[in-house]
C-alpha cells in the first residue's frame, strides 16, 4: 500500500513533469522518472515476502479496572534477509496500540512488550494484530494479520469491608461455613471420606451398603447470607463513571461475604447475575460475572427484583439516585439488616433518611471504605 508520503511524491512528480515538458525542459522528466520510480522500488520492496514468527501473550488475562495489562510480543525472523521498519500494532477495544519492532537479522528473535488500556470494565477483546513493514523511505506500507485474538477482562475495583450483621445467631462450636463439614448440626447430604474428615461423622449403615466409607456433611443452617441489588437504570446515573463506580461498590459488598465463605446473591433489575453459596474462589466468579453487567433501558426497579428473593439477612441497595431509597424502605422488615448506597457527587441538602435503612453516600470508593457500617 502507498503511504500518503508515497502518493506525495508520485503527485508531485507529475506536477514537476507537466510544468517543465512543455518548456522543453528534460531536467523535470528526469525529476518525475526518478519520484515514480523511488515510488514504485518501495512498493516492490514491501512486496518481498517476510517469513516471521509472530506470538504475543496478554499477562494477565483478568485484570481490576485501572490495574496494568502487559502484551509481550516475540518476533522471529526466520528468512534469509534482514528486516527493518516493522511496526506493531495492536486493538484494544477501540483503541490502537502502536509499538516499534527492532530489526531483525537472519535467524534471530526480538521480545517488545506494551501495556493495554484497561481504564474500561468488561470483556475487552485485543487484536487482530497487525505487522507493519515499510520501505526505507516510508514510501509504501504492508499491513500482515498474524495471531488470534485474545479476551481481557477488565474486573470492577474493590476496597476490603466487614460482613454486615445480619442478625443470625452463628455457631460456636465450629466453623460457619457449608464447607466446614463439622461447622453445624444440620444434614445436607452423604459423601464419600477423606483424609481429614472426623470419624464420629462416618455414616456407618451407608458404608456397609455401599462398601466405601461415607461420611455425613453437615451445613450450618444460621449462615449469615446477603443480598446486593445494583441498580441499572439508565435514569438512575449522570454517566459512566457514577455506574462504574456503582459497580464497584456491589463488588466491593459481595466480595466481602464471599471471601468469609457466606452466601450472597448479586441482582439487577434485569435478574440474578450471580449466587454464591460459600465455597471456596467464588469470589473469582461474582467478579468476573460483575465485569459484564451494563446499564439497560429495560432494566426494572429494584423493588421488582427484591420481591422476588426470600427475606433474611443482610440487603445492599446500590445507585445513583436516592429515589431507589424508597424501594428500600419499602422491604426493610424482610431483612435483618438494610444498607442503601447512593454513589455520586454529594448534592445540595441534608440527605434523605428512612426508618429502619443505613443510608451511605459515597463519591469514591476511599468513601465507601470511611462510610461502611460496621
Amino acid at each position: 500500500m502507498i503511504t500518503r508520503s508515497g502518493w506525495g511524491l508520485a503527485v508531485a512528480s507529475v506536477l514537476v513533469y507537466a510544468a517543465g515538458a512543455p518548456f522543453g525542459y528534460t531536467q523535470s522528466a528526469v525529476l518525475a522518472a526518478a519520484g515514480l520510480a523511488a515510488v514504485g522500488a518501495g512498493a516492490l520492496w514491501t512486496l518481498r515476502g517476510a517469513r516471521l514468527e509472530v506470538r504475543r501473550e496478554v499477562t494477565p488475562m483478568k485484570v481490576t479496572r485501572g490495574e496494568p495489562a502487559v502484551a509481550i510480543l516475540h518476533v522471529r525472523n526466520t528468512g534469509r534477509w534482514r528486516h527493518s521498519g516493522l511496526v506493531a500494532r495492536d486493538t484494544c477495544r477501540d483503541t490502537t496500540v502502536t509499538v516499534d519492532v527492532p530489526a531483525l537479522a537472519r535467524h534471530t528473535a526480538r521480545t517488545v512488550s506494551y501495556r493495554l488500556p484497561t481504564r474500561r470494565r468488561g470483556p475487552t477483546p485485543v487484536g487482530p494484530l497487525l505487522l507493519d513493514r515499510a520501505d526505507p523511505f516510508g514510501l509504501a506500507r504492508r499491513s500482515l494479520a498474524y495471531g488470534r485474538t485474545d479476551l481481557l477482562l477488565v474486573r470492577p475495583r474493590t476496597v476490603p469491608l466487614t460482613p454486615l450483621h445480619s442478625g443470625r445467631r452463628r455457631h460456636l462450636d465450629g466453623l460457619a461455613s457449608r464447607s466446614a463439614p463439622a461447622g453445624a448440626s444440620s444434614f445436607n447430604g452423604l459423601r464419600e471420606y477423606v483424609i481429614g474428615d472426623e470419624l464420629r461423622h462416618v455414616h456407618w449403615r451407608s458404608t456397609a451398603r455401599t462398601g466405601v466409607l461415607m461420611v455425613k456433611e453437615l451445613t450450618d443452617v444460621n449462615l449469615p447470607d446477603t443480598v446486593t441489588v445494583l441498580d441499572t437504570r439508565p435514569s438512575s446515573y449522570e454517566g459512566d463513571d457514577e455506574f462504574e463506580l456503582a459497580v464497584d461498590v456491589v463488588a466491593s459488598a459481595a466480595c466481602a461475604v464471599t471471601r468469609d465463605r457466606f452466601p450472597v446473591r448479586v441482582l439487577t433489575g434485569e435478574g440474578e447475575i450471580a449466587h454464591a453459596t460459600g465455597g471456596p474462589g467464588e469470589d473469582e466468579d461474582v467478579l468476573d460475572r460483575l465485569a459484564t453487567v451494563n446499564r439497560s433501558a429495560t432494566a426494572e426497579p429494584p423493588l421488582h427484583a427484591l420481591r422476588r428473593v426470600r427475606g433474611g439477612g443482610a440487603l445492599v441497595l446500590v445507585s445513583g439516585s436516592f429515589t431507589a431509597l424508597a424501594d428500600a424502605a419499602a422491604v426493610r422488615r424482610r431483612f435483618d439488616q438494610v444498607v442503601f448506597v447512593r454513589v455520586g457527587d454529594a448534592g445540595e441538602g441534608p440527605v434523605p433518611r428512612a426508618a429502619g435503612v443505613t443510608v451511605v453516600e459515597v463519591g469514591d470508593l476511599a468513601d465507601l471504605a470511611a462510610s461502611w457500617p460496621h
